[in-house]
């Protein structure tokens, strides 16, 4: 049915039926009248056994899990897709809410016919919702037309869920007369339950098991069963057979479209997902916290060309990806670095670099998702590239959220590396702020040196300012460098120390630094020298309450 956040009390099913369940009893079950005589609880409806009001409220239950599912999918979908996932939350959740007011309405003269207009409302929502996930990226990977897909599919889901509310409201009191507030009551506690159960097998068991699209579908045919099958059997007798059968067969056809798509649904997805990329994929994964994908062709120079995209951003091309981990990690390790830090990378194409020094005694890679690191150790040409950089006994893995991680770590580092992607979204934000850099500087040891990469300072300048500002603002002092790496264009890092009281941190290679293909010490020279139009600008820093880093990124980004 919904979420608690999209309830609505409904009204009473009609006049005569709110009148039955008061003259049954004005206080509930078991009151005494003025008199001191007790009332017995009010009599089923004719036919009902006492189990079918139990029957009724696990529909309601199942329902309110298949909607609340719905809602989820259409937010995770947007945030894979398109980035700011609090724009995308807030735009599906008031469209809905909205849409839930005007199917309540809409639902009022289908009172009479309550039996047969529900099984009717779950046969379109097992459809619609079932179908939505689909939909929506057919709709941003053929039609580039997203937004305008989203607002109409979240409007049709929420005017159908909507509508189940006084529906399933005339229902439960016509299987036990009972007062209208006792009947909310029944019907909000099966549906918060729902809504619950529905919010934790999202995450935790949809996506893991079937992914975004076949999950949809999965629960789309969930919700036909539970919302058509069992209250037209809860009502059997009192449902003309015609009408019945006709229902029955509308619930039959949208299982069998829901069916044929799911078998389907490999090929779908996969030839959708083509469509957003020039090259061809050669592996593709939905997680529960992002899209993976790799594709493979050849560059103009004839080598093959392995590029990583996380939600549809360009991680790294193997063509030029040694410019830019040989700029984000050996400034950081001119230093001591017998223990290194690396937060995020889970390609390991940093780590590769950084296990190039003898002298490195122990690395710890924190990397939020498995299914990453997995790739990095097992797939073979990401493996191939990274010289198999997770193998080395010297090397830890983590698998936690940085934030988190930071605030219970005890172990001091000697360098740090920094290598999350571009914060457009919250849950990225949240990983360049104040905050963050503060947390980081308990994990270091004196003299330590960690570098960040920060975007580009031609393409996103206020991006990039405003992190060298944030830094600058948790007590670090800041060196800015850009580089150009071809497949991102000009790419910019900080190198920062703790202490704002000295000179800034040179930026330099360590003596015994290996051989690099792009780095030298006159190239570090250059890339502290910013011309005019990437020089610093007076920009917010980041903190967890006021996100500047996100309204910078999303600004300037929205248009490349």
């Amino acid at each position: 049915m919904s979420s608690p956040l999209l309830d609505r009390a409904p009204r009473p099913a009609d006049k005569d039926s709110a009148a039955t369940a008061s003259a049954a009893s004005s206080d509930g079950a078991g009151a005494a009248d003025g008199a001191g005589t007790a009332h017995t609880a009010p009599p089923r409806a004719a036919g009902h056994g006492r189990g079918t009001r139990f029957l009724l409220l696990l529909a309601v239950f199942v329902c309110a899990a298949c909607g609340l599912v719905y809602e989820l999918a259409l937010t995770a979908l947007g945030s894979y897709l398109i980035g700011n996932s609090v724009t995308q939350t807030s735009v599906v959740i008031s469209v809905m809410v909205f849409a839930m007011g005007i199917g309540s309405l809409a639902a009022k003269p289908l009172q009479r016919r309550a039996v047969g207009a529900f099984a009717l409302v779950e046969i379109l929502l097992a459809l619609v919702g079932g179908l939505s996930v689909l939909v929506l990226y057919a709709a941003f990977a053929w039609l580039r037309l997203y937004m305008p897909a989203m607002v109409v599919v979240s409007f049709t889901v929420g005017l159908l869920i909507g509508a189940e509310i006084p529906l399933l409201m005339t229902l439960l009191q016509r299987i036990r007369r009972q007062e209208a507030g006792s009947a909310v009551a029944d019907m909000f506690a099966a549906d918060y339950v729902g809504a619950l159960i529905g919010g934790l097998c999202f995450p935790l068991l949809l996506l893991p098991a079937f992914g975004q699209l076949k999950g949809a579908l999965v629960v789309g045919a969930v919700n036909a069963v539970a919302g058509v099958v069992v209250v037209l059997w809860i009502f059997r007798k009192e449902t003309r057979r015609v009408v019945r059968a006709a229902l029955l067969a509308g619930a039959a056809g949208v299982l069998a479209i829901l069916g044929t798509v799911y078998v389907l649904a490999d090929d779908i997805e996969v030839t959708a997902r083509q469509q957003l990329y020039r090259d061809p994929i050669i592996h593709a994964e939905t997680t529960p916290y992002q899209d993976i994908v790799l594709t493979r062709s050849t560059a103009f120079n004839g080598e093959p060309d392995t590029r990583l995209f996380l939600n549809g951003d360009l991680q790294f091309s193997s063509v030029d990806e040694y410019r830019y981990h040989e700029a984000l990690v050996h400034p950081a390790l001119s230093g001591k670095r017998s223990s290194v830090l690396i937060l995020g990378g889970g390609d390991a194409l940093a780590l590769r670099e950084v296990l190039r020094y003898d002298d490195v005694e122990q690395v710890t890679l924190v990397d939020l998702d498995p299914a990453m690191t997995r790739l990095a150790r097992t797939y073979a040409p990401l493996r191939d590239l990274n010289d198999r950089a997770l193998a080395d006994p010297r090397v830890t893995v983590v698998h936690a959220d940085a934030f988190n991680w930071l605030r219970d770590a005890r172990q001091r580092y000697d360098a740090v590396l920094v290598d999350f992607p571009d914060p457009d979204t919250a849950a990225l934000a949240k990983l360049y702020s104040v905050e963050f850099y503060h947390l980081l500087g308990h994990v270091l040891t004196p003299g330590s040196r960690v570098v960040v990469q920060a975007g580009s300072p031609f393409f996103a300048p206020k991006s990039y300012w405003s992190i060298a500002t944030t830094i600058g603002e948790a007590g670090y002092a800041t060196t800015a460098y850009q580089v150009d790496v071809p497949s991102f264009g000009n790419w910019g890092f900080l190198l920062a120390v703790p202490g704002t009281d000295g000179p800034p941190p040179p930026l330099r290679l360590a003596g015994d630094a290996p051989r690099l293909r792009f780095l030298d010490d006159t190239v570090l020279a250059a890339a502290t020298v910013f011309p005019v139009d990437r020089r610093p600008q007076d920009v917010r820093a980041s903190t967890l309450m006021d996100p500047a880093v996100l309204e910078y990124t999303s600004d300037e980004w929205k248009n490349y």
